[in-house]
């Protein structure tokens, strides 16, 4: 913690709702990987931390959607919420740049316009699939199967009840498959992607995501060895990353990473 705070890469000062000084600072000890430490400037100038958290701040945008902001109980910490058809439910983020956005609130320069949002999960134990075998034509249909299904999705969230309809009956078209299929084969074999929130907290999942990019980086402070890999997830494109000693197999291309993550995200303002 003293050492993210002497020898900071990144600082944030603001004000809170309660009119205090705050201040975030941020320190990479991976690659766009590291810790952050908030807290108060008293009076006289000291700075008085008061929570700290690793972050991993994806590179790719993983969506453009309108963003909600909710303050956590406890501490002057936020979580975004979103909601993406490819998804299909609302996602759920603990917000990495919490400095940039109190600064655009008081600043009021926050508008409610869709905001570009890179998503990241943090993995605290996860496995490497192999992936789901596929022909050019299977890939071909499944990839017009979920952009019908998304239309159908943005109709009915517009009030159409038509596409209501067709989307409860294709709901029961996929469970009649399904309970076929899984007497005979692994869950993994027919679900490619899977996005689920995991416990009893709102920003953890259980995901099942495509590996697209993955390489091998080292923790400078703790000498550690982490993954950090790109992911296909229902569509929607995540970072993930995850000690090299928690993960069982070896992640690359091609393969599939499913794992319980904390999902992160920096809304770019």
């Amino acid at each position: 913690m003293r050492d993210t705070v002497l020898h900071y890469d990144e600082k944030n000062i603001f004000r809170n709702e309660a009119g205090h000084v705050y201040g975030e600072f941020s320190k990479d000890y991976a690659p766009d990987m590291g810790l952050t430490v908030c807290g108060e400037f008293e009076e006289g100038g000291d700075f008085r931390p008061e929570y700290t958290f690793p972050y991993f701040n994806g590179a790719a945008v993983s969506m453009m959607q309108e963003v909600d902001f909710e303050r956590h109980a406890g501490e002057d910490s936020y979580a975004g919420a979103c909601e993406d058809p490819r998804i299909g439910a609302t996602i759920i983020f603990y917000l990495n740049n919490m400095g940039q956005y109190r600064k655009a609130t008081n600043e009021k320069y926050l508008d409610p316009e869709p905001h570009p949002i890179k998503l990241s999960a943090l993995a605290r134990e996860g496995t490497v699939l192999m992936p789901v075998w596929q022909t050019e034509k299977d890939r071909r249909k499944d990839a017009d199967r979920r952009q019908a299904q998304y239309k159908l999705i943005q109709e009915a969230r517009g009030g159409d009840e038509a596409a209501m309809e067709a989307l409860t009956t294709k709901d029961m078209e996929d469970y009649s498959v399904i309970s076929k299929r899984i007497q005979n084969e692994d869950v993994f074999s027919i679900v490619d992607t899977c996005f689920l929130p995991y416990g009893i907290e709102c920003d953890q999942y259980n995901i099942c995501g495509n590996i697209t990019a993955c390489e091998c980086v080292k923790n400078v402070y703790t000498n550690e060895s982490i993954y950090q890999m790109q992911l296909e997830v229902c569509d929607v494109s995540i970072d993930a990353c995850i000690n090299a000693e928690r993960v069982e197999g070896l992640p690359a291309v091609g393969r599939r990473f499913r794992g319980l993550v904390w999902l992160q995200g920096v809304v770019h303002f």
